[in-house]
């Protein structure tokens, strides 16, 4: 039997760490068939356990940077040659290892290269203006030595042809399963309540922008009252720095409501109880919430950003706001409390240029051959 490896000892949370679970269920149906074997290289096994996988579980990994880099240039080698040959390296986590196969790939869903921050930023989140710095070097490194590399979306194809010189048949644009029917949306009705429910569902990370949104709920409470909308942030104002702050400035403010973190359940009670979508992240890979409420055919308000037009293609009603002016978010927001949709426009479908998968299996088809 052939053998993959699949290189991805960094995904342990959120929207990375569901890629490595669909990507695993996947192999984990050739591998008990007999058709190849696959070894995957982990924090935590149970992370992500499927029959048929053979685990190289590496928790250490996760220390320090120097950790991750000797993990990926040294470490990843030796592996490599005790699992000689190997037929696909598929790395899931940005970077090129050091390793001996047939063919590699490496998955790039890190969008931070392309992320606009500001000075002010490091004192909030060096950390993430550090990450936003080095990862376009991290990317660099062996790049051009894969057989192909994966993105979510065209947009980043398109970034990845100017930034490395890659040729576009390289490039694979692999769009994300839709796998949100898994839950039941039929009950999508919202309550009878009259006050207007804006949702922003997402991490408390710097690049994630709440501060826009939150100065536009404040602008708009002085102008129309506090008891005419809620906008729910599924923050709780304790994660870190940045989101201490947020609650600092405008936890007073009472259309803001910081849930906390919810689980997949409650999040889809809070969609289907949700008027209106805001979402004004400064960078993302592909902006998850959007595809989930654009099931609903609600009113959806978008970072003006590429990520944000290729992840709505397709959704119903839709308008795009400059991501650094709270006035005109305020002014959207205004418009659909006063029943005004005038402004909302259906989004055409889109398809990315070929080479293009829409499930594991076609992506795998193209890296196998």
């Amino acid at each position: 039997m052939k053998t993959i490896v699949v290189s991805a000892v960094n995904l342990r949370k959120g929207g990375t760490l569901t890629i490595l679970r669909n990507c695993l269920e996947y192999l984990s149906q050739l591998a008990q068939n007999g058709e190849y074997k696959v070894v995957a290289l982990v924090h935590n096994k149970n992370l992500a356990m499927y029959p048929g996988i053979t685990y190289i579980e590496m928790p250490w990994t996760v220390k320090s940077w120097f950790c991750r880099i000797w993990c990926e240039y040294i470490t990843m080698y030796k592996i490599s040659k005790q699992l000689s040959p190997v037929y696909l390296w598929l790395s899931l986590h940005d970077t090129t290892p050091n390793v001996k196969a047939e063919r590699r790939t490496v998955y790039c869903h890190n969008p931070f290269p392309f992320y606009p921050w500001k000075w002010r930023e490091l004192f909030m989140n060096y950390r993430i203006v550090c990450f936003a710095w080095f990862t376009e070097y991290i990317y660099r490194i062996n790049i051009h030595k894969n057989y192909k590399i994966v993105v979510q979306q065209d947009w980043m194809k398109r970034e990845f042809i100017k930034l490395f010189n890659l040729h576009k048949d390289k490039i694979i644009v692999a769009l994300p399963e839709n796998r949100t029917d898994t839950v039941d949306i039929r009950n999508k009705y919202k309550s009878s309540e009259s006050t207007y429910n804006f949702i922003y569902p997402s991490y408390g990370d710097i690049h994630k922008n709440f501060e826009l949104l939150c100065e536009a709920a404040a602008m708009l409470e002085n102008e129309i009252g506090k008891d005419k909308f809620k906008v729910y942030m599924t923050i709780s104002g304790t994660e870190n720095k940045y989101t201490r702050w947020l609650y600092r400035k405008w936890g007073h403010v009472n259309s803001l409501v910081f849930t906390g973190f919810l689980d997949r359940v409650k999040l889809y009670e809070l969609y289907g109880n949700a008027d209106c979508l805001i979402f004004p992240s400064k960078v993302e890979t592909w902006g998850l919430p959007i595809s989930e409420f654009a099931q609903f055919e609600r009113p959806m308000l978008l970072a003006d950003l590429p990520y944000a037009h290729e992840t709505a293609a397709g959704s119903a009603k839709t308008s795009f706001f400059n991501i650094h002016d709270a006035n005109i978010l305020k002014g959207k927001m205004k418009k659909l409390i006063d029943n005004d949709n005038s402004f909302l426009e259906p989004i055409s479908k889109y398809e990315p240029e070929a080479p293009v998968s829409h499930t594991w299996e076609e992506l795998f088809k193209m890296l196998l051959g």
